[in-house]
């Protein structure tokens, strides 16, 4: 049982695409943060703390460097830890370099004595274009990592490998982000994977749920890849000037399902 987890990754784990009708994020580690409050509260314990630092854009190098050392600090017992979708994306990416950057800041941590959860993306290569690259470079980085286990006190949560999470249903309409559904699948993975009782339900509301068109027609470009397209260009990021969701360990408040992505 944990009594605080904080989680540090790039958009995937700030919860991207899980978009709140204030316009807040909230995504898989808000939904696992509710899991294991749950399950402390249900145990007669309290309410577990949680922090998210995790910001969208962030090839893993940045992302480590920004994120790891005050997750650290924080001394939690659990430490989520998803990169390098961003990084294999780029034109040019050695995989075995992401590969060893993400181990090693994972035994940094377990040497810390924290459980580290360490976890794969989903796989959006189905319905992106030129995504069997995508394909190639995630089974490719997947492969890597793996040959470097095993690493006492961690947990490896593989939901690249998920097909249920790669059907179209589950991604938000720029198809490169998990929709609230996509969010809280990877949520049961974590908490099956940790040996924590998944909830009954999440509170997705699904009249607000971000779908995607399953074609890629000229609106998707126009909105999606050209202004990607556009920052890589310029050297710009999406996460640009944004600052952690939740930087802190807060209370994870179990009335509510929606709660954890407000900082309340």
């Amino acid at each position: 049982m944990f009594s605080s987890y904080a989680a540090i990754g790039d958009s995937f784990t700030e919860g991207m695409g899980d978009e709140l009708p204030d316009g807040a994020v909230r995504g898989w580690a808000d939904f696992v943060a509710i899991g294991l409050s749950q399950a402390a509260v249900a145990a007669g314990n309290e309410p577990i703390g949680y922090a998210n630092l995790a910001i969208r854009g962030r090839k893993l190098g940045p992302l480590l460097a920004e994120q790891l050392p005050p997750a650290l600090a924080m001394k939690p017992q659990l430490l989520s830890l998803n990169g390098g979708g961003n990084d294999i994306m780029r034109p040019k990416v050695l995989i075995d370099d992401v590969a060893e950057q993400l181990v090693q800041a994972a035994r940094q941590a377990t040497d810390a004595g924290i459980h580290v959860l360490l976890l794969s993306g989903a796989n959006p290569g189905m319905h992106l274009p030129m995504g069997s690259v995508m394909n190639r470079r995630g089974d490719e980085l997947a492969a890597a990592v793996t040959r470097r286990f095993p690493i006492e006190n961690m947990t490896y949560v593989d939901n690249w490998s998920d097909q249920e999470l790669t059907k179209i249903e589950y991604w938000s309409s720029d198809k490169l982000h998990l929709n609230a559904l996509g969010h809280a699948r990877v949520a049961g993975n974590v908490l099956r994977g940790l040996g924590i009782a998944v909830p009954d339900a999440w509170g997705i509301d699904e009249a607000t749920l971000s779908r995607a068109n399953p074609r890629n027609n000229l609106g998707y470009y126009r909105d999606y890849v050209v202004p990607w397209i556009g920052r890589r260009l310029t050297g710009r990021s999406s996460g640009d000037g944004r600052a952690p969701k939740r930087a802190s360990l807060l209370p994870v408040v179990v009335e509510g399902i929606a709660e954890a992505g407000t900082g309340a």
